[in-house]
């Protein structure tokens, strides 16, 4: 008897290792590890947890399961684990016991595309969400990045309205917490079954996972099941997957596996439009928009002020009231010298270096851009744009010019960049 028991065991013990042969090793930790085995005449049982893991297994592994069943000449099927069976253990995570609660958030209206006003540079972009919104898509992941106040937030909660299905909308901070909760409370089969449980999957600010280990690894294997069984997967973050910092090489590739697309911050077109839609006088738009920064969020509040104060005062705001009302928020008028300071700062190097004769690689690249976003931005001749970078010749800045072009032919995240700075200071 005993002998057959580890016989038994050894023929199972050889089932799962052949299946993990042909799955990578997340997914077999995560969905096929925790199956009960058992074989009995020439039938293969697999029990699971709950039923949702029965049925999202029986969906995306059962090929592979069939096929390693196949060289032992079994027959597989997949069972729900009956919790009042008399010899069945208990398990700490078994979800037939232990539910997953998420953290609460507030309840939001529904936003419509149109509320996301969108630019020449935005058409690629936005054109992405709404086809990922109207049903199943071949570039799942969608990643979103752009700089704070570009409109990522807001194209991931139009995603959020409009997709059909169930949608599940986290940040990333919520997500860490969640998670780190479910371990804690050891719900963690819970928590994996709430997130996988949905049509379409978004993640606002996926930078919020940076350097916590555990949760991106979680993370990650998330995204390859959710592709794996033909949902959508939408993830915004701060810089490109390649710039992402905290995130090994193996998740900077998934998230980049997808469709990567950029939005870029507001341009002078959509400032007036923002500023007009909230009950900015029109004669005061322009000029108000040329001395905001290119930020969502800063022209939102600029906006929101103007009209409480409107509605406050009883008065209207002409330009000499929002020129007081709004002095710690406008900028001075752009020159080209507060253009390469203003540079310097965002590039990390100091004024008096670029100005200088140094010769370090991220000083000279950092000079060059310098020089093609001053080209892009003001109507100044090559020769008026080497005087504001340390009296550089004409010939200086138009080989920097050149050398930057051909950069921004295999490096987009540069071009990006560029461009994102010659809109902001056009």
């Amino acid at each position: 008897m005993q002998i057959a028991a580890t016989t038994q065991m050894t023929n199972l013990e050889t089932i799962k290792g052949a299946i993990a042969a042909k799955i990578d090793s997340a997914s077999f930790t995560s969905w096929i590890a925790p199956l009960q085995f058992d074989v009995a005449g020439n039938e293969l049982t697999l029990v699971a947890q709950n039923q949702f893991s029965a049925d999202y297994i029986n969906s995306v592994y059962s090929n592979v399961l069939n096929s390693v069943a196949n060289q032992f000449g079994l027959n597989v099927q997949i069972v729900v684990r009956n919790t009042t069976a008399r010899n069945v253990a208990p398990v700490a995570n078994d979800n037939a016991t232990q539910t997953f609660t998420p953290t609460p958030v507030a309840d939001v209206a529904p936003v419509a595309f149109d509320s996301f006003i969108t630019s020449d540079e935005n058409l690629f972009v936005v054109s992405a969400c709404k086809k990922l919104a109207a049903g199943s898509v071949p570039f799942s992941p969608l990643f979103i990045y752009g700089a704070s106040g570009c409109g990522k937030s807001l194209l991931a909660d139009c995603i959020h309205s409009a997709a059909q299905g169930r949608v599940l909308k986290m940040s990333g901070a919520q997500f860490v917490a969640d998670f780190t909760r479910s371990l804690h409370d050891r719900t963690v089969f819970a928590f994996k079954d709430f997130c996988r449980n949905c049509d379409t999957f978004i993640l606002d600010d996926v930078q919020c996972l940076s350097g916590k280990k555990a949760t991106t690894d979680e993370f990650v294997q998330l995204v390859v099941d959710l592709r794996n069984a033909g949902k959508n997967v939408v993830l915004t973050a701060n810089a490109a997957p390649n710039n992402l910092t905290g995130f090994d090489r193996r998740a900077q590739s998934l998230l980049a596996s997808g469709l990567v697309a950029d939005v870029a911050a507001p341009n002078a077109f959509v400032k007036s439009v923002m500023l007009k839609r909230a009950g900015v006088a029109a004669d005061i738009v322009d000029t108000l928009g040329a001395r905001i920064a290119n930020d969502g969020h800063l022209i939102a509040g600029v906006a929101t002020k103007i009209k409480t104060y409107a509605d406050l005062m009883g008065t209207n705001v002409d330009l000499a009231i929002a020129t007081r009302l709004l002095s710690d928020t406008l900028q001075a008028t752009k020159t080209p010298m507060a253009m390469v300071k203003g540079m310097c700062e965002k590039l990390g190097v100091s004024y008096d270096a670029v100005c200088g004769a140094g010769r370090s690689r991220n000083l000279v690249l950092a000079r060059q851009m310098m020089m093609v976003v001053l080209k892009g931005a003001t109507g100044l001749s090559l020769s008026e744009i080497g005087n504001f970078v340390g009296g550089r010749d004409h010939a200086t800045v138009l080989y920097a010019i050149k050398q930057i072009e051909k950069l921004q032919q295999s490096d987009l995240v540069l071009a990006a960049q560029i461009q994102q700075m010659i809109n902001e200071y056009k």
